[in-house]
């Protein structure tokens, strides 16, 4: 098996720690070009800023195009009766009257059809690894629920618990009560304990859910299991998939062309508490969820993020996830792209795994909270050096250096704008007059960069919309005014884009480029909301 771990921090050399610094001084030299232009030339930093502010309108304008397709085909999947597509599937023929098939579904039951082998909806079996460290019940119990109440048979499905031995008693206890209360409902059920202090493990995620699905391959190998024909879906403690997530993830496991090298992400929507959560959560949570929708139109540049979906023989071919870093599922990506040689792609399923927003007891607590997991997110700037290392100074693979390269820059590219770009686009422009205030152009750029950004105001009105169409319905327990809060929550926007995407990105980056490494996976403090309007811990 190839080397597909992240090096370790005395193994990585002057190449692994440039790309580990590129990163953070890209963004810092873009913060202060418009300072050092300024100061060498005042029209060469009227121009910079112009075409930075342009090309982001443009970009802006097409993610809301995309937006609006992306939730056009979220709604449509979500009304299909993905159990009859499966049917067809199954039958090798449409069940009913071809015309109350979409049209995609007969194409791709005809492809199916013409393949030399297939695996049929039958043969499938999900395992679901829901990860905890010390989540109360009330956090757990209604995921295991959202599992069982979906429209697929949970007798077709293993549950597995991955569970932290460092929480200690109360932790195993918590899912033992769950296996015991709900695991008549699976074909199996079990619980995992993740020992502590691990060698070469950081405290994270990865360790966990690697130890559990290490767990599971012993299971399915004792019960002569095809690891080809059994997928994987991982769960943190408060993801709900949608009704029809495992019907949709098995429709699409049959019809792609090898499930084998591939992953399968749905939809992360942060909407199970966003009435409860404070304004500028929601707005951020509400930013995520349009951010994934959009994704879905963008394939390409899919990543595995939170709640993924993959076969078991891949895994195994892998050597499941990655236990030295915090971000082990966007970095499950790269893992799994350079294990089969760059054959290998995310395929997006337009149906949720509802999250929750940030919320914590009390309301600095949440904001602190909310770094804290953006600054775990921002941390995915550390693969950039990884995709360096594997892709062009190790010799194990064989993935195309072309999609490497081009794979690399994007990566950048997405993790400088996440840490520039809003400060860019808010600042950027009155910075030449400071320096030159007698130039026209320099006290123009501010008047001309308004007017750029109130058009871009206008396309906006799709981030509002979508914003509007995903809430779920309003909890009893707030009044009317509430709904009104949630359109004047977008005064905060700029806020919190800068307070928290940006700062948690350069927080990142800079971490990485003086070689500070976060070390541990810092779980999100989370609280929730009772009935009559309480706070209590969840943890």
């Amino acid at each position: 098996m190839a080397d597909l771990d992240i090096p370790y921090e005395e193994d990585r050399g002057k190449f692994y720690r440039f790309f580990e610094m590129l990163p953070g001084m890209l963004s810092w030299t873009l913060l202060l070009t418009p300072v050092i232009l300024s100061i060498i030339n005042v029209y060469a930093v009227v121009l910079f800023i112009l075409i930075y502010i342009l090309i982001y309108f443009v970009r802006s304008l097409a993610v809301n195009i995309r937006a609006v397709a992306g939730y056009r085909v979220m709604r449509h999947h979500m009304q299909l009766n993905w159990n009859e597509l499966l049917a067809d599937l199954e039958a090798g023929a449409v069940t009913k009257n071809i015309a109350e098939r979409p049209k995609w579904h007969v194409k791709n039951l005809d492809r199916v059809m013409k393949r030399d082998t297939r695996i049929k909806p039958s043969e499938l079996t999900h395992a679901v690894i829901i990860a905890t460290v010390n989540e109360a019940r009330e956090v757990l119990e209604p995921t295991v629920q959202a599992v069982i109440n979906g429209n697929y048979d949970t007798k077709k499905m293993i549950l597995v618990f991955a569970y932290e031995g460092r929480a200690g008693q109360a932790a195993q206890d918590r899912v033992n009560e769950l296996i015991k209360l709900y695991g008549k409902h699976f074909k199996h059920a079990m619980a995992v304990q993740h020992p502590a202090n691990i060698p070469g493990e950081i405290v994270g995620k990865g360790g966990n859910v690697t130890f559990a699905g290490r767990e599971l391959k012993k299971y399915l190998e004792q019960h002569k299991y095809d690891p080809r024909k059994v997928v994987v879906t991982t769960l943190d403690s408060d993801n709900r998939p949608d009704p029809r997530y495992f019907s949709y993830l098995s429709y699409v496991y049959c019809v792609v062309h090898d499930p084998i090298r591939a992953s399968f992400q749905p939809l992360a929507m942060f909407t199970n508490n966003i009435w409860d959560a404070p304004a500028p959560m929601r707005v951020i949570a509400t930013g995520n969820n349009f951010f994934y929708i959009v994704l879905t139109q963008r394939p390409h540049l899919e990543r595995n993020f939170s709640a993924h979906a993959q076969s078991m023989q891949a895994l195994i071919d892998m050597d499941f996830w990655s236990v030295r870093t915090i971000v082990e599922d966007g970095h499950h990506f790269w893992r799994s792209y350079f294990c089969y040689d760059g054959d290998y792609r995310v395929y997006p399923l337009s149906v949720p795994i509802y999250q929750d927003a940030v919320l914590a007891d009390g309301y600095i607590r949440t904001l602190k909270a909310q770094f804290i997991q953006l600054r775990r997110w921002t941390y995915g700037a550390s693969d950039i050096a990884y995709i360096a290392h594997q892709g062009f100074r190790t010799k194990h693979h064989k993935a195309p250096k072309v999609d490497v390269l081009a794979k690399l820059l994007r990566t950048l590219e997405g993790h400088v704008s996440w840490a520039v770009g809003a400060p860019l686009i808010t600042f950027a422009a009155f910075i030449p007059p400071l320096f030159h205030p007698q130039v026209f152009a320099a006290n123009l750029l501010p008047v001309t960069v308004s007017r750029i950004q109130t058009i871009g105001l206008i396309g906006g009105a799709a981030s509002l919309f979508i914003a509007l169409k995903t809430l779920p319905p309003r909890p009893e327990r707030y009044k009317r005014h509430r709904s009104v809060f949630m359109l004047l929550q977008w005064a905060y926007l700029p806020v919190t884009t800068i307070v928290y995407g940006s700062t948690a990105a350069l927080y990142s980056q800079t971490r990485l480029m003086l070689g500070k490494y976060i070390r541990k996976f810092d779980v999100t403090e989370k609280a929730v909301v009772t009935d009559e309007g309480t706070i209590s811990n969840r943890t």
